[in-house]
């Protein structure tokens, strides 16, 4: 397999060096770094990437404008949203955003390598304190969406946020693979998700899940 080809976006060139030393010296490519997300836009045309990590308070356009605009561009970038903790309710934005993973900018490189191969291979990264965070502050529940899916969707969704592929879950539930992927299409319209990164934080918003 390739190396990941990745650019980093923040507006601290000092944390920038710091994270590329990291991931260089783990086997990563770093191809590219923007201090802002104006200056990451203008450079994404002819910049070669697969993973880019993203700071959300920048100057200019934040975090989720910049990921809108370039997911518009190049819808085969995975962004993983670089944020500090406390800034939980940015996740909601990021993840509509198309956003699909979240760490802590104090996560050891162990869990930054963990997130950009789960994005790699098609997955979500949430960094487990924040996601522990995130449903702390959930507590209400919005049962009207949540009696939209049936038991099997419930059972599905749960088995997405373990992080199953598709055809793990099949395997699991002694189904085939297609209507595995008939139920997740179901699921995605029903709950107005876009990713695996948004049904995470429905199925935490929803109390479906435990962290």
């Amino acid at each position: 397999m390739n190396r990941p080809r990745i650019i980093l976006v923040d507006d601290h060139s000092l944390f920038r060096n710091g994270l590329r030393g990291l991931l260089e010296h783990s086997g990563c490519r770093v191809t590219g770094e923007a201090g802002s997300g104006e200056e990451f836009l203008s450079m994404l045309p002819g910049c070669e990437a697969d993973v880019v990590f993203m700071d959300f308070s920048m100057p200019g356009i934040d975090g989720a404008q910049t990921t809108e605009r370039a997911l518009a561009l190049r819808p085969d970038l995975r962004i993983i949203t670089l944020s500090m903790f406390g800034e939980e309710s940015y996740y909601s934005r990021m993840v509509e955003a198309g956003a699909r993973g979240f760490l802590l900018k104090d996560s050891q490189i162990g869990d930054v390598l963990e997130a950009v191969d789960a994005v790699m291979t098609g997955g979500s990264y949430f960094s487990p304190r924040l996601l522990a965070s995130l449903a702390s502050r959930m507590h209400s529940r919005e049962d009207a969406e949540d009696e939209q899916l049936s038991a099997r969707e419930r059972e599905i969704l749960v088995l997405i946020c373990r992080g199953l592929s598709n055809l793990e879950i099949a395997d699991e539930l002694f189904i085939s693979k297609r209507t595995v992927d008939k139920h997740r299409a179901n699921i995605l319209e029903k709950t107005g998700c876009k990713n695996t990164a948004s049904l995470v934080v429905f199925a935490i918003r929803h109390g479906m899940v435990e962290v």
